[in-house]
C-alpha cells in the first residue's frame, strides 16, 4: 500500500446529539452516546480518478419529555468512485455512488415509543474539502447530498473537522478529531412509512490511520532557510544578496535581513541553486535538496576578498615567439624560474605599481612595469631580444656609384662616435658602435656627399649599401 495512493481510517469517539423527530410521536434524542464506529477506505491512482467506502455505527439515546424512553445504533454505509484535485495546499474530493442508511422512524401504536427504523438506499453525491493549517493541524469540511431510489426523500447532511496529528510513525498516523455535524432527512418509503428528523451532533474521537500521510497534505513545495556568514568568523553577513535557481529557472534576488537570515522561500521539490554576494566578500554557492512539505536549513559561508593579488609571467623568445623555460624572472625580492611553458606565478603580492626584471641566457634583460589589483591574476607577457648584454652593434655594406654600380673608396664619418675611415678597394666598410642613434656620412671624389641616420642596439648586425650620386659638370 502506497501512503500516496491509499489509506485506511479507523475512528472511535463519543458523540453529543440535539435532535428531533418531526413526524409520527413528537420525540426528541438528545444527551451523550459512545461508541460511534466508522471505518473508511480510500484509494487513487496515479491520477485523479480513485474510489472510496466507508461503515458508521451511530448510538443515540431517545427520550420523551424529560423521560429517557431508549436507546440503540444506526448504521449508515457508502461506496463509490470520487475524483480529487490540488489547489496549492488544498485538496478537494468530488465523489458519487451508493449510500445505505438506517433513519429513525419512531411509532406508539402500542401505547409506547418504539423505534423502527427504515432502510433508505440512495444515490449519494458528496464532496469533501481537506485545508492544511499551521503547526501541522488539518481541517476538513464534508457535504452529502442524497438522492433515495424507490422512495421520495429529500435532505442533505454538512459537517465540519479539526484533525490534531498526536502520532506518526512510518504509515501510521494517530489523530484527534473535532466535528460537528448537521443532518436533515426526509423520506416516505414506497410502503407509506415516513421519517422526517434533524439532527445537531458535535463529538470527539481519536482517528488511527494507515497510509495517506501525503495523499492528506500533498504539499507542493518545500520551506528553505539560508543563513549567510562570514566563512573565517561565524558571523552572519546583513542584507546579502541570494539568488535562487530552482527548476532550472533564475528568480528574482532576493536579501538577507540583519542577521544574514532568509527565511519563509518556498521551492518545488528538487536541487536549488543559492548563489550569494556581499560587498568585500567573493561570490559563494549552496546546491540544496528541497523535499515537498519539508523545512530544509542550510548556512552558506561567504569568503572575503583576498587583499592581495597574483601576478602570472610568460617569457618568449622575440624572434620564433617560443617560450623560454628556466629564464629568471625577479619580482621585488623574489626570483623563481620560469617553467616548462615559460610561465612562473607570484602569489601574495599587493596591490599597486611594480617592477619585474626578466633575464635568460642569451638574451638581452628585460624590465617592465605592471599594476597589481587586489584579489585578481594579472597576465604580463615578455619578450625577450637574443643577444648579449652591451655588446657592441656590427654595421657593414658597399659604397657605390649610381653610375653602372661601381665599387667608390669612399670617406665615412660617423660624429658620435668620432669615427673617420675610408673603404677599401671593393667599396666596403665595417665598424662597430655601441648601442645608440648615429649620423652615418658618406663622401667620395667626384660625387656628392649622403648622410644617413640609423639606431642601432646592443649585438645587432646590419648590412647596407650607399650609392652616391656623381656631381654635375
Amino acid at each position: 500500500m502506497s501512503a500516496e495512493r491509499a489509506s485506511v481510517r479507523l475512528r472511535y469517539g463519543l458523540a453529543f446529539r440535539e435532535g428531533a423527530q418531526e413526524a409520527g410521536p413528537a420525540v426528541t434524542y438528545s444527551g451523550m452516546t459512545p461508541n460511534d464506529v466508522a471505518l473508511g477506505l480510500s484509494a487513487f491512482g496515479e491520477g485523479w480518478l480513485g474510489g472510496w467506502a466507508s461503515v458508521q455505527r451511530e448510538g443515540f439515546s431517545l427520550s420523551l419529555g424529560s423521560d429517557s424512553v431508549t436507546g440503540g445504533a444506526l448504521v449508515r454505509a457508502s461506496v463509490g468512485p470520487a475524483a480529487r484535485v490540488f489547489l496549492g495546499p488544498v485538496r478537494a474530493e468530488l465523489s458519487a455512488g451508493y449510500g445505505f442508511a438506517q433513519l429513525p422512524v419512531f411509532s406508539s401504536s402500542t401505547g409506547q415509543v418504539q423505534l423502527v427504523p427504515t432502510a433508505r438506499h440512495a444515490a449519494l453525491v458528496g464532496a469533501r474539502v481537506v485545508v492544511p493549517l499551521p503547526w501541522r493541524l488539518r481541517a476538513e469540511v464534508r457535504g452529502e447530498l442524497p438522492v433515495a431510489l424507490g422512495s421520495t426523500s429529500n435532505g442533505f447532511a454538512a459537517s465540519g473537522a479539526l484533525l490534531v496529528p498526536v502520532l506518526r510513525r512510518g504509515e501510521w498516523g494517530g489523530a484527534l478529531v473535532l466535528e460537528y455535524q448537521y443532518v436533515r432527512d426526509a423520506l416516505t418509503t414506497a410502503d407509506g412509512v415516513v421519517s422526517r428528523q434533524s439532527l445537531s451532533r458535535a463529538g470527539v474521537a481519536f482517528e488511527l490511520s494507515l497510509g495517506g500521510a501525503e495523499a492528506e497534505a500533498r504539499p507542493e513545495t518545500g520551506e528553505l532557510v539560508l543563513t549567510v556568514v562570514d566563512a573565517d568568523t561565524g558571523l552572519p553577513l546583513p542584507e546579502a544578496r541570494v539568488v535562487l535557481t530552482a527548476g532550472g529557472v533564475e528568480q528574482a534576488p532576493r536579501v538577507a535581513g540583519v542577521d544574514g537570515r532568509l527565511t519563509d522561500v518556498p521551492l518545488p521539490p528538487g536541487e536549488v541553486l543559492a548563489r550569494v554576494s556581499a560587498g568585500g566578500y567573493l561570490p559563494a554557492e549552496e546546491r540544496v535538496t528541497v523535499t515537498a512539505g519539508e523545512r530544509v536549513e542550510r548556512v552558506v559561508r561567504a569568503r572575503p576578498e583576498p587583499r592581495v593579488g597574483t601576478l602570472r609571467v610568460k617569457v618568449v623568445d622575440a624572434r620564433s615567439g617560443k617560450p623560454l623555460p628556466g629564464a629568471a624572472v625577479s619580482v621585488g625580492t623574489t626570483e623563481l624560474r620560469t617553467d616548462a611553458t615559460g610561465q612562473v606565478r607570484v602569489e601574495g603580492l599587493g596591490p599597486g605599481p611594480l617592477e619585474v626584471k626578466v633575464s635568460a641566457e642569451g638574451f638581452r634583460t628585460a624590465q617592465e612595469a605592471v599594476a597589481i589589483a587586489a584579489g585578481t591574476e594579472t597576465e604580463l607577457p615578455v619578450s625577450l631580444v637574443f643577444g648579449r648584454q652591451g655588446a657592441l652593434a656590427t654595421l657593414s655594406g658597399q659604397v657605390r656609384s649610381v653610375r653602372k654600380g661601381k665599387p667608390l673608396q669612399a670617406l665615412l664619418v660617423i660624429p658620435e662616435a668620432k669615427i673617420r675611415r675610408r673603404t677599401d678597394a671593393r667599396g666596403t666598410f665595417q665598424v662597430q658602435l655601441k648601442q645608440g642613434r648615429y649620423r652615418l656620412v658618406f663622401s667620395a671624389p667626384g660625387h656628392l656627399p649622403q648622410t644617413k641616420v640609423v639606431t642601432v642596439r646592443d649585438g645587432e648586425q646590419a648590412i647596407f649599401n650607399v650609392d652616391l650620386f656623381p656631381k654635375s659638370r
